[in-house]
């Protein structure tokens, strides 16, 4: 009766952890496991498919530990007989050699063709145009350039539904990364360099982006928003920012460069020209264009 009790509680117990976990994964909200852009969708069934490959191996191993564990335990009369001289089955160590090596190989595999094909610097669509977003990462917060629409946002990044977005990006203070969970992978933000991205959303709505990189005191508010609107809502707003919005000017950034946490967003129209390319240059060439930033 008491052995029937124990595994009825184990049951009730296992029963009840699986269902409170399951209620706590369908309120609380992960952005990574919730994906709303073509990159982001990608890397999310590229998590699932490793996570599903390494369970083919862990939850077996779980279960026989437990096995194990209850068949031999010291009050079960029919453990098994005791066999001090047994030491080496080669079908056994074979076994338990030969499936993590083909595991480690199907997980190779698959992660150098998802390399390629989710490569950061590769267009979602090579016969669509692409949105240019120029970022640059600062002391504490994002400044967003856009170099056709002669217009910046600072810790806000608006762009339309579906389209592709071409990000270029540098940093003006330590090594940072960009990261928009839901929509993208994230990149690495470094002085004197550029990197790129490419993302797109497939729904509107405002995504939260963050600094993945630790960059100081400040860095637990280095963070902005990625809003996805129609084009029409897009074309308005550059529109509005540009009108009544004023100029980034080279004075005007040196005032937005000095170290400051949680930056409300604050735009800006007709950065100064090629304000991204003298970001990166001051670290490379300090005399460029005779303009010191």
């Amino acid at each position: 009766m008491n052995k029937a009790k124990k595994r009825l509680g184990l049951a009730i117990f296992i029963i009840a952890f699986l269902v409170a976990w399951g209620v706590y994964l369908s309120r609380v909200s992960i952005p990574v496991l919730q994906p709303k852009g073509p990159v982001a969708d990608k890397e999310f069934r590229l998590l699932l498919l490793i996570f599903g490959l390494l369970c083919a191996v862990a939850i077996p191993v779980f279960i026989l530990l437990a096995y194990t564990l209850w068949r031999y335990r010291e009050d079960n009369p029919r453990r098994g007989s005791y066999v001090p001289e047994w030491a080496h089955s080669r079908w056994l160590e074979g076994t338990w050699w030969a499936i993590p090596a083909i595991l480690i190989a199907i997980v190779s595999i698959i992660t150098w063709n998802a390399t390629y094909a989710l490569n950061p610097y590769k267009p979602l669509d090579p016969k669509r145009p692409a949105l240019t977003i120029q970022v640059v990462s600062m002391d504490w917060k994002w400044l967003f350039i856009y170099p056709k629409q002669h217009i910046a946002s600072v810790n806000l990044v608006e762009f339309p539904l579906h389209e592709q977005i071409h990000f270029y990006l540098t940093s003006d203070a330590p090594m940072n990364s960009f990261w928009v969970p839901q929509l993208a992978g994230q990149i690495y933000t470094m002085a004197g360099m550029q990197t790129q991205l490419y993302m797109a959303a497939d729904i509107t709505g405002n995504f939260v982006g963050r600094s993945a990189n630790i960059s100081g005191v400040g860095f637990a508010s280095m963070q902005f928003t990625a809003k996805s609107v129609s084009s029409r809502e897009f074309n308005s707003w550059v529109d509005k920012v540009r009108m009544y919005s004023p100029k980034l000017s080279i004075l005007a950034y040196r005032q937005l460069e000095r170290p400051s946490s949680y930056v409300p967003p604050h735009y800006y129209s007709y950065p100064a020209k090629n304000l991204f390319g003298l970001i990166i240059d001051k670290y490379m060439l300090p005399s460029a264009h005779g303009v010191v930033i």
